[in-house]
């Protein structure tokens, strides 16, 4: 069971207890919660190297008291090279999803973190970059203990990644894949961060880890190029907004399906569901997913390729879709069966600036091209591009790729101030959305909340067909309500699955005490400052 942890100091959390410490140091020594996220960011990408890494891309939204909340959109855009052409050459008829062609897009994890020590810094932050990132270079100079997810991925993944340049000599230990308890160097990658610390965090587009990344590329043929690097850079944004009766809700626009996310709530708050965890409150996030999805997978794209997507958050389309769920019976539209793991943190100090924050190599060790000079694993982001040209998210060199990503965020007219949010690809808004709704409709504690078993909907097995996986601590008459209604639901063997994301909270009420949790399917923590 998932705990809840309460304090009036400030609070982080991370699904690595490590990366939680960081974080908590860093508001027990009197930095603000956008430092104590950079220090996590980079903790937890030495710590939980399967899940993330400053090879990948990453989102902040930021909430400063009192004023409209920031989004910091770090995401990095195809390389120079990535051309349909090429990838019809060689013969691919969907974007690869390993090796070095799949190395599709730019990381851009790190400028993410230098835009938002820029805001830390006029927001009165005074700690130094190298501070931030001492705890990282530390444990990848010293060695990590292997968590088990770590382990069970590798060995599950070996096959595909052994051979992908660089990955044998950066994760596998006498050419072994380490077992859980293990201790893991990351010695290249401790030299990479102590440049950063030194250099600064440009360093990493325009300095010399560039130059560095850029000869093995080069080396490795691979579609991103130096320019490539030095043409990037984070940027500021304002996120999507979502007014509900008691609440305004933000996350993040496109390239994510932070609208998805939005919709699903806005559409099942319009339903109003009397009580939580039964049928009513399991088929109605289920069918309000479905119709976020369709809106997604329709028109969430590259914003500077697409056409604006507020509308699909007005109460009169909401009201509309609403309307046209069946409250008995489960709907045909279907769920793309995607996988996606992440991670999701949370952090709020004690003077109320709140951090929702999401970092990804996108597949359990991305692309598995490993940058030897550097030792920098590249994400597999750009899978999410499509080699059809007509397609929603073509291939097209300097286009951003679709995102699952979405850090959310919700302030309520109460004064309270929530971050929360979840791994799980494209079943992130599922996962948010149980999350909210058991905490803010049916007022259950963090801990509760983020412990209570999960569902994800989506083409599961089968051809075609569309089914509800779920925790099988879920109530069983539940379960059959769900399937007189027409869901097919495949129970699983696990109480608590990893498949079901690792998810987080934090809420702040006006009276300044906090309190959060972090998933006991995780190795995470929630901890004060």
């Amino acid at each position: 069971m998932s705990k809840t942890v309460t304090g009036e100091k400030g609070m982080v959390t991370a699904p690595h207890r490590v990366a939680s410490a960081a974080g908590a140091e860093v508001l027990a020594a009197g930095g603000n919660a956008i430092e104590a996220m950079i220090a996590m960011a980079a903790t937890i990408a030495v710590v939980y190297p399967h899940m993330n890494g400053i090879g990948g891309d990453a989102f902040f939204l930021i909430g400063e008291p009192g004023r409209p909340p920031r989004v910091i959109d770090a995401c990095g855009a195809a390389g120079s090279r990535a051309t349909m052409a090429r990838y019809a050459a060689k013969g691919y008829d969907t974007t690869p999803t390993r090796g070095v062609d799949a190395a599709i897009t730019v990381p851009g994890a790190v400028s993410g973190w230098k835009l938002a020590a820029e805001a830390a810094k006029a927001l009165g932050g005074r700690l130094p970059t190298g501070e931030l990132l001492a705890d990282a270079i530390r444990l990848a100079r010293e060695g990590i203990t292997v968590t088990r997810s770590h382990a069970r991925m590798l060995a599950t993944h070996l096959v595909d990644l052994r051979a992908v340049p660089g990955f044998a000599e950066g994760f596998l230990v006498d050419g072994k894949a380490p077992e859980a308890g293990a201790r893991f160097v990351q010695a290249r990658l401790a030299d990479t961060l102590d440049q950063l610390a030194r250099a600064g965090l440009d360093d990493f587009y325009r300095g010399d880890i560039a130059a560095e990344l850029s000869i093995d590329l080069e080396e490795a043929q691979a579609p991103v190029t130096r320019a490539d690097f030095a043409a990037h850079e984070a940027r500021l944004r304002d996120p999507l907004t979502l007014r509900l009766d008691d609440a305004t809700l933000f996350n993040t626009p496109p390239p994510t399906q932070g609208l998805a996310s939005l919709i699903i709530l806005g559409l099942f708050d319009r339903l109003k569901v009397k009580r939580g965890e039964g049928f009513d409150h399991l088929h109605g996030l289920i069918e309000a997913a479905k119709r976020a999805a369709t809106v997604r997978d329709g028109h969430i794209t590259d914003p500077a390729f697409g056409g604006p997507v507020a509308q699909f958050l007005e109460p009169s389309w909401l009201d509309a879709e609403a309307a046209a769920i069946d409250r008995k019976r489960a709907s045909v539209r279907l769920l793309p069966a995607d996988r996606g793991d992440t991670i999701w943190m949370g952090a709020i100090d004690a003077g109320g600036l709140a951090v929702s924050f999401i970092q990804s190599l996108f597949w359990e060790f991305g692309s598995g091209f490993v940058s030897g000079r550097t030792g920098v694993l590249w994400q597999n982001r750009g899978t999410s591009f499509s080699l059809d040209p007509k397609s929603v998210n073509p291939l097209t060199p300097g286009r951003k790729p679709f995102h699952t990503l979405n850090p959310p965020l919700a302030r309520f007219d109460d004064g309270r101030t929530m971050v929360y949010g979840s791994m799980g690809g494209e079943a992130q808004p599922e996962f948010q959305a149980a999350v909210f709704t058991r905490i803010a409709r049916f007022g259950m504690e963090p801990g509760e909340a983020i412990g209570a078993p999960r569902w994800r909907a989506g083409r599961t097995w089968g051809e075609g067909a569309s089914g509800v996986t779920i925790e099988n601590r879920v109530d069983p008459d539940v379960v059959a309500a769900l399937e007189g209604a027409g869901h097919n639901v495949l129970v699983l063997g696990e109480g608590y699955s990893d498949s079901m994301g690792h998810a987080g909270a934090i809420i702040r009420a006006a009276t300044g005490r906090v309190s959060g949790a972090s998933d006991s399917r995780s190795d995470g923590a929630a901890a004060g400052g």
